[in-house]
């Protein structure tokens, strides 16, 4: 009997420090202020992979504790809200829907290539930080890829009277907003994405590109280049 109550306060406390060696994180609505910017006259549709979707992040900090990232729907709220300001015509669609049959002048399909952080006991500091590359493929309305586009985004937040999670959570936030900036500023020098208005029947014959410079065709079909990030904070 005693051996078996051991067995059992045992168990508990075993059970006790791996609960207490794992944290949860989950975001929720992260939301960025309206920006201010001219619309670009395109009807845009955006199609969200299901790891994009529900993008979930597990990591061992070696000799600590266990960290769950789940970005949930955070990614494509973030990105519906980016991208209803930047167009004048914008609608999510169905993962298996195609191009050519929506009348559209582009589809963008974001992703995420990698998903990394910090804690304070790693970086020997009160902060924690984020990282987080994505890349956006952009096709036009016949649905032939026009763009392939990678970005790198920094998040930081420091631990000062606040739980690590939340810490995490905050830096974590402060990388999807840097990402929304960076797209805003740069998408469209980028990829070349305001130049599919002239594909359509109704579009000007000759629309210059953000920057007052005609499209070149050749670079609208290479991938690219991303942009060094400053990772000072």
């Amino acid at each position: 009997m005693i051996a078996a109550r051991l067995k059992s306060i045992s168990v508990a406390i075993l059970i006790a420090a791996v609960s207490g060696c794992s944290t949860q994180v989950k975001l929720e609505d992260p939301t960025i202020p309206d920006p201010l910017i001219d619309k670009l006259p395109l009807t845009v549709a955006a199609r969200f992979p299901e790891a994009f979707e529900h993008f979930v992040h597990e990591e061992q900090v070696i000799g600590k504790k266990k960290w769950t990232i789940d970005l949930g729907r955070s990614n494509s709220m973030l990105f519906e809200q980016l991208f209803e300001s930047m167009f004048t015509d914008f609608s999510v669609i169905a993962a298996d829907a195609q191009p050519a049959d929506l009348g559209i002048d582009a589809l963008i399909e974001p992703s995420i290539d990698a998903f990394e952080f910090s804690v304070p006991t790693q970086s020997q500091t009160d902060a924690f930080a984020v990282w987080i590359r994505y890349r956006i493929k952009i096709f036009d309305g016949e649905g032939n890829q026009i763009a392939n586009w990678p970005i790198s985004a920094y998040g930081k937040s420091l631990s000062s009277g606040i739980s690590g999670g939340d810490a995490l959570r905050r830096a974590a936030v402060l990388a999807m907003r840097d990402a929304a900036a960076l797209v805003i500023l740069q998408m469209d020098k980028a990829t070349g994405i305001s130049a599919l208005s002239d594909a359509r029947p109704d579009g000007p014959a000759a629309r210059p590109a953000a920057g007052g410079e005609p499209p070149d065709a050749d670079i609208l079909q290479t991938t690219a280049t991303e942009d060094p990030q400053d990772d000072s904070g």
